[in-house]
């Protein structure tokens, strides 16, 4: 084949891509759609794991021009959560969780980011038809008693992804 002639197939088309960059993601059209979930989830917050609220709350304070929420036990999680603005702090109240386990492999730094849907559990099914997997079958309760599930990372592009029941 003479260079430059684009390669031909017995399956398709020639492949006009070779050596070009991948699309981006803007152009692709949606392999799995979200519109099924009724509304557009938005951003609630970003949470950064931490050892300590007092090495984070200072800058975030400054930056965000709002104050810290008071620390918030969630049990169940076995962590202890505050909100300066829409970054979540969150800290391990002992060695056996997942939030302890994340700090001791990579140190303190962007745990999660955390979308809010209207219906958590309506939202879990629908994704989960679509092939994505989280880390519980039903949601939990978290934080500031909203009702919340964790999608898995291995299915949501190494992320670990909240969805946080609210309007």
């Amino acid at each position: 084949m003479p260079p430059g002639e684009p390669e031909t197939s017995a399956e398709g088309p020639p492949d006009d891509t070779a050596g070009l960059p991948p699309e981006p993601l803007a152009a692709r059209p949606p392999e799995r759609s979200a519109a099924a979930l009724a509304e557009t989830p938005t951003l609630d917050h970003a949470a950064i794991a931490v050892r300590s609220f007092d090495d984070a709350v200072p800058l975030l304070e400054q930056l965000s021009g709002a104050p810290a929420t008071r620390p918030e036990r969630v049990e169940s999680q076995g962590v202890e959560i505050c909100f300066v603005g829409n970054v979540e702090l969150i800290r391990p109240l002992g060695p056996d969780n997942g939030v302890a386990r994340f700090l001791d492999r990579r140190g303190p730094g962007l745990h999660h980011i955390a979308y809010r849907v209207p219906d958590v559990e309506r939202a879990m099914k629908l994704l989960a038809a679509q092939g994505y997997r989280f880390t519980s079958e039903a949601p939990m309760t978290g934080a500031r008693g909203h009702r919340i599930a964790f999608m898995h990372p291995r299915t949501a592009g190494g992320v670990l992804v909240e969805l946080v029941e609210g309007d």
